[in-house]
């Protein structure tokens, strides 16, 4: 393994090649044993892989602590539902990002499957993220407690023009949290891998910009509830997690502030590929704009956790607030099939479509992969 040579750009299929990088490259055609020993070998990729692969311990140490609160439900209880799901999702997120690039050097074509993969576990991870927000962060929290929607008269009466008005649009926003949000997050996921799968052959000059913006429709989707929380207080509202305290509330926009801050510097890093575009081949090992958007993108991970946290608690210490099978018939609790389900039907529509994009790879590079064995 240390014997391999790494290659200049110019040595690689420009498939492999990433701009303003100009050394550190490994041959595609590494051995599964050569990849992951060249996770202790400074190659281009090293940073890549460690700066998602570490912080999954550290993400594991932070999820786990929830458990320990004093009288938190045991971890199978279904209050966890969603927060496994949304484990579930940051976790294969990060295991595959990290493990795509230490590993996409095997062959052209498996460098392709891993990519797709990466990009199947990030639309996943959006839908996690979803399944928390519906459940714990309540976009209920600002509607009108009425049942089935409809107001008496001596309800209407009370209201002026602008809190009638607003009650109508709370409704309506209601229906579509109740009904459509999920659902709209696992389409959008969806779509969102089918164009960033396609940035591999196509827009191959703008791909980059393509799969960063690409990414922003699921995050104002899944923030929905979050940003009408923030957006839309009003009065006649029912209760909370949060708005039964203005420190939590504070808190959890701080938290939501900060994962939109790291969030908007990682796509800078993304799309500009500073620093090395301004020294290139000074960065080509450590510290290029990849390993950046990495670190930065695992702090929004890590704050929007702390975020769902407080949230969680608010509902434990306050039990009347839970909305569960049991005791709400505004909104059903998580259930299995509502979590677990949702996941498991998405990952079988993404896996699909990594093995419809997986079959064209393999008819597009086996020429020049059967090339390459002969170098």
């Amino acid at each position: 393994m240390w014997s391999l040579p790494l290659l200049r750009h110019t040595d690689v299929p420009p498939r492999v090649t990433e701009n303003f990088i100009l050394s550190g490259y490994r041959f595609p055609n590494y051995s599964l044993r050569q990849c992951l020993a060249s996770a202790f070998r400074q190659t281009n990729e090293t940073g890549n892989f460690w700066t998602h692969f570490l912080p999954i311990f550290v993400f594991v140490f932070h999820f786990l602590e929830v458990f320990a609160w004093e009288g938190a439900p045991e971890p199978s209880d279904p209050f966890f539902y969603p927060f496994w799901n949304y484990f579930l999702g940051v976790f294969y997120l990060l295991l595959a990002s990290s493990l795509a690039h230490l590993l996409n050097s095997m062959s052209l074509i498996i460098r392709e499957i891993c990519f797709f993969v990466d990009y199947g576990t990030i639309s996943a991870y959006t839908v996690g993220s979803s399944l928390a927000y519906y459940h714990y962060i309540f976009p209920q929290a600002g509607i009108p407690e009425i049942e089935f929607g409809v107001q008496n008269a001596s309800q209407k009466k009370g209201l002026n023009a602008n809190e009638e008005t607003w009650t109508y649009a709370s409704l309506s926003l209601g229906a579509f949290f109740d009904s459509l949000y999920i659902p709209t997050s696992c389409l959008v996921a969806i779509i969102c891998v089918i164009i960033c799968c396609n940035t591999r052959q196509h827009w191959r000059k703008y791909r980059y910009a393509v799969r960063t913006f690409v990414f922003i429709l699921p995050f104002f989707i899944s923030s929905t509830p979050i940003f009408y929380r923030l957006l839309c207080p009003a009065p006649h509202t029912v209760p909370s997690p949060s708005s039964t305290s203005p420190y939590l509330l504070s808190t959890m926009a701080a938290f939501f502030y900060r994962h939109c801050f790291w969030l908007v510097v990682s796509a800078i890093f993304n799309i500009s590929k500073i620093p090395e575009r301004f020294s290139p081949g000074y960065f080509d090992i450590w510290g290029h704009s990849h390993q950046w958007f990495h670190c930065c993108t695992f702090l929004s991970i890590l704050d929007e956790l702390h975020m769902i946290k407080v949230e969680m608690r608010a509902l434990l210490l306050n039990p009347a607030l839970v909305l569960s099978p049991k005791m709400s018939t505004r909104l059903p609790g998580p259930t299995f099939y509502s979590t677990y389900g949702v996941m498991v039907l998405l990952q079988g529509c993404i896996a699909g479509i990594i093995a419809w994009f997986g079959w064209c790879a393999h008819h597009i590079y086996t020429p020049e992969q059967k090339k390459l064995k002969g170098h």
